[in-house]
């Protein structure tokens, strides 16, 4: 696994995994993401504002960000978490979802 993706309700935003510090500890860095334009996501009434569709269509280009602060997650009962509470799962491949209809 090289990624750590990190899980926030609907959302999910990517880390890549720059460390391990050991079993149980790793360090991450959030990676830089921009919204793919060429797929057309599909806005209807509905909801607060408006419901997407097609919003599980949606592509982003996702790249290392050396800027951004290394972090680290710690393995316990609940599966992978940072200090602040945040959930992570490792992954193959980076991921990034916006969920227009939360």
């Amino acid at each position: 696994m090289n990624y750590a993706n990190m899980i926030g309700y609907s959302d999910i935003t990517p880390f890549e995994i720059i460390r391990h510090v050991s079993d149980k500890t790793i360090e991450v860095r959030r990676m830089q993401y921009k919204k793919d334009d060429s797929v057309k996501l599909n806005f209807h009434v509905g909801g607060f504002a408006a419901n997407c569709s097609n919003q599980n269509d949606q592509e982003w280009i996702i790249n290392s960000d050396d800027t951004s602060d290394v972090i680290r997650i710690r393995l316990g009962k609940q599966g992978w978490k940072s200090s602040d509470g945040a959930r992570f799962q490792l992954d193959i491949k980076p991921v990034r979802f916006y969920d227009y209809n939360f």
